[in-house]
């Protein structure tokens, strides 16, 4: 089975897998720092826990053996600054996306080229086809970089779970289909 690489350059970042063991203490102190701005938008931060991010790493790493995720956190200069993730969708030919980042590394379009990465490994791969993003309808921010990204919204369904604090309980999902000339060009760092 393909995957995704490993190891993904952003230019002054990278996109790395997770390492179940020496990724915890890093892992847990960025959720602790990011929790107040996540709260609003990510339902998970309601169960955070030392035994959450153990179950997250451990799972990362059972899913990318399997092939059903690949999620890497997002390294700058060896710190973590956020995560980035793909997931299998309904159909066994798309893909889900997410990310969020540490609230001191936005603004600075490292969510959107981080997301452009994945994608171009994603349309690398032969059975992906397409790669949806999916955020709350009052998460302006996070839709901001599908719509960078020449995405296409294609519904709008009920949030599952349930909303989070801030959340409309609308989920927006935005599709980009594998380009008829192979995998997507990266985009400029």
């Amino acid at each position: 089975m393909e995957r995704p690489s490993r190891i993904i350059a952003c230019g002054d970042f990278v996109l790395r897998r997770w390492r179940t063991q020496s990724d915890f203490a890093p892992t847990f102190k960025l959720i602790e720092e990011s929790l107040d701005h996540l709260r609003p938008w990510m339902p998970w931060v309601a169960g955070h826990s030392e035994e959450s991010t153990r179950d997250f790493l451990t799972n990362s790493e059972s899913k990318w053996a399997t092939g059903d995720a690949y999620n890497y956190a997002i390294s700058k200069d060896g710190m973590l600054i956020g995560m980035c993730q793909t997931y299998r969708a309904a159909e066994p030919q798309g893909w889900r996306l997410g990310y969020w980042l540490h609230p001191a590394a936005t603004g600075r379009g490292i969510a959107t080229r981080a997301t452009a990465a994945m994608i171009t490994e994603m349309f690398a791969l032969p059975d992906v086809e397409y790669v949806e993003i999916a955020h709350d309808l009052a998460n302006t921010s996070s839709g901001g970089i599908p719509r960078r990204l020449g995405f296409t919204e294609v519904r709008r369904e009920r949030a599952i779970p349930p909303a989070a604090p801030s959340g409309s309980g609308i989920e927006v999902v935005w599709r980009l289909d594998r380009p008829a000339s192979g995998p997507r060009p990266k985009v400029l760092r």
